[in-house]
């Protein structure tokens, strides 16, 4: 077993499961919560991203595969590629087919009730084909909030340029059944977002 990282909540390691090259994501404890409640807290995401990660491959998505489940671990299939915030940092890439799929899958996640929480290109694997696979639902949540979906698309929109974000724009807008109520959404979060700088400056 091989450490690849190690973020605020988890460490992330190579292993082979089932002869399959998978990762292991593990919970770890951290010594500033008190134990009993770092443990339930712990065992709660976990079980939560697993029910998530399953659902997810039920969707006509990319996604890990799940293969097991403990009380702080998931293991999932290992998906080959390159992270989509890598490929961004060099320039003459087409994107637009990517953040065109990229729409798509947060429109049927959305239309399942699954805001992933992170909907980054940090998150997004490109493969050797251009295929997209989506990782990390750490922070995904089962929800009909239109507040949590709308926060989806803002990080997507502050992580990317215009013309990466037009492309992921119209390609939702073509698949989410309710997208009129979670774009208006966005629009507001980004004036209270503005209105809260401009108190801060002026305040």
């Amino acid at each position: 077993m091989k450490m690849i990282s190690e973020g605020a909540e988890a460490q992330i390691h190579s292993v082979r499961c089932m002869g399959i090259e998978s990762v292991l994501k593990r919970r770890i404890r951290k010594n500033y919560r008190i134990e009993e409640m770092d443990r339930e807290l712990r065992a709660r995401r976990t079980k939560n991203e697993a029910r998530i990660i399953g659902l997810a491959s039920t969707l006509q998505i990319n996604a890990p595969a799940l293969l097991l489940v403990d009380q702080y671990d998931i293991v999932m299939s290992r998906i080959a590629g390159e992270q989509l915030s890598s490929i961004l940092n060099r320039k003459g890439r087409n994107m637009e087919k990517t953040f065109s799929t990229l729409g798509e899958y947060a429109a049927i996640l959305h239309n399942n009730n699954i805001a992933h929480g992170d909907y980054t290109p940090a998150n997004v694997i490109v493969g050797r084909n251009a295929d997209v696979h989506i990782i990390d639902f750490g922070l995904s949540e089962i929800t009909t909030s239109v507040e949590e979906k709308a926060l989806d698309l803002l990080l997507m929109k502050r992580s990317v340029n215009s013309f990466c974000f037009s492309k992921f724009a119209e390609s939702y807008k073509r698949h989410c059944k309710d997208c009129r109520a979670i774009l208006k959404r966005l629009e507001q979060i980004e004036r209270r977002g503005r209105y809260n700088t401009r108190t801060l400056i002026t305040g």
